[in-house]
């Protein structure tokens, strides 16, 4: 089978390499030329686990192929999986501007009968608005070609996406005619070897389904950290509670770890786009409105505490971070409460060292150069070099080698033995009776 990605992200690249890993011969394009020449060099352009390794292995044997021209890939393929960018306007609805530019050119360049499958996360209407797209262009040209257009959201998590893709729980398929669910089914065949793992639909059904998945994922989020604030007014440790309540099997423990909020390229995103779509088609998402509001008051809840314990200017000071990155497993820092927390303490004229494990290059462009240029940011090469004169350590992101630190050496190099455990990481007890200060979340 042959298959064309537009689209060499995050979604478009890792879709791509699955699909080659189980022996399809794959086209990614990309219209920008400097990434399409590094991935042939086999510089990727995002971290994800075990990606690497898979498109250096496929590329090699030429299953896997990188161009800049959709309609040369267009010549041999007539299954199309669109993969682009869609990201959040002013109002917060997503921009359809690339997926439908990409509609057009298919259009323009189209043979015979094809699929064309949005991959990227898209409100419901989109497969309507890529197929009017398609047919202006197709009507333009005075010739008649059936297609259609198919509706396959991912479920990919950010430093689990290989294995999410290689094993899903589900494969979502909104599809409206008996050839496009043939053609879907026979190219997600290898991954539904030990049960039927594809779930069809129709085309909205399955746009929908995507935004409510996510949606009731940052909701169960915010719930939380709704409930750690009441635990820690109450005297209340909220780790106890989320115990207690993930026990039950209707609730379950996924989801309902407190914390400083949550980030990435999807959860704030969709979560926007679900509520600019119910307000356009005339209802009030409550709910979801909610669901925002609480996660950008925690992604300040750090800052509040830091400025209640030293006060609000914190000229003199410096901070200690561990973790850049939204959650452990991907350099990915868009909405990571790693931002906010630094460019409050920033501003309020505090020094900021920082260590991540695999988002420091994301971290330079995240920040204005002029804040490391002048030293208001340090990015260390070790994480204990972060704590070097630190008058506290910040503990933003859950990775791995952050869980059980060394107390004496945090001791060794801190100025003040303080900690502000943003993903409650640590056992205050533990970090007590070593002599340190603790402040968590919900605790």
């Amino acid at each position: 089978m042959k298959i064309t990605i537009i689209g060499t992200g995050y979604v478009g690249l890792v879709t791509g390499a699955c699909f080659s890993e189980m022996g399809a011969n794959v086209t990614c394009i990309d219209v920008d030329v400097n990434k399409i020449e590094n991935l042939k060099k086999g510089v990727l352009p995002i971290y994800e686990p075990g990606l690497e390794k898979m498109v250096l292995s496929n590329y090699r044997d030429g299953l896997l192929k990188f161009s800049t021209s959709l309609s040369d890939a267009m010549k041999n393929s007539n299954l199309f999986f669109i993969a682009v960018g869609t990201p959040p306007g002013e109002d917060g609805s997503a921009d359809l501007k690339y997926v439908l530019e990409v509609a057009a050119e298919i259009g323009r360049n189209i043979e015979s009968y094809s699929v064309i499958v949005d991959k990227s996360t898209v409100p419901v209407g989109t497969a309507d608005k890529v197929s009017k797209a398609m047919k202006e262009q197709i009507d333009k040209r005075g010739v008649e070609i059936k297609f259609d257009v198919v509706s396959n959201p991912e479920f990919l998590k950010e430093g689990a996406a290989i294995v999410d893709f290689m094993k899903p729980d589900r494969i979502i398929v909104g599809a409206d005619t008996d050839q496009a669910k043939k053609i879907m089914q026979r190219v997600y065949a290898p991954f539904s070897r030990n049960r039927d793992k594809i779930i069809f639909m129709s085309v909205r059904d399955a746009e929908m389904t995507k935004y409510a998945a996510n949606s009731i994922l940052a909701t169960k989020i915010s719930f939380m950290n709704e409930i750690s604030n009441v635990c820690e007014r109450l005297g209340v440790d909220v780790e106890n509670v989320r115990k207690g309540i993930g026990s039950d099997s209707r609730i379950g423990y996924s989801f309902i770890y407190p914390g400083c909020g949550y980030g990435g390229s999807c959860f704030p995103k969709d979560v926007k786009a679900l509520i600019r779509t119910s307000i356009e088609c005339g209802f009030d998402p409550a709910l979801l409105k909610a669901v925002e509001y609480r996660n950008e008051m925690q992604k300040k809840n750090l800052s509040q505490k830091i400025f209640t314990r030293f006060g609000n200017d914190l000229s003199g000071l410096c901070f200690g971070i561990w973790g850049l990155s939204f959650k452990p497993g991907t350099d990915d820092m868009r909405e990571a409460p790693s931002i906010v927390l630094i460019n409050d303490l920033v501003k309020a004229k505090a020094a900021v060292r920082a260590f991540d494990p695999v988002a420091m290059d994301e971290a330079k462009k995240t920040f204005p150069a002029k804040w490391f240029d002048t030293g208001k940011i340090v990015l260390t090469d070790q994480q204990y070099d972060a704590l070097e004169n630190a008058d506290a350590m910040v503990l933003l992101t859950e990775w791995k080698s952050f869980r059980q630190p060394s107390f004496s050496s945090m001791e060794e190099l801190m100025k003040q033995k303080i900690v502000f455990d943003g993903r409650n990481q640590y056992d205050p007890a533990e970090l007590l009776e070593a002599g340190f200060e603790y402040h968590g979340i919900g605790r």
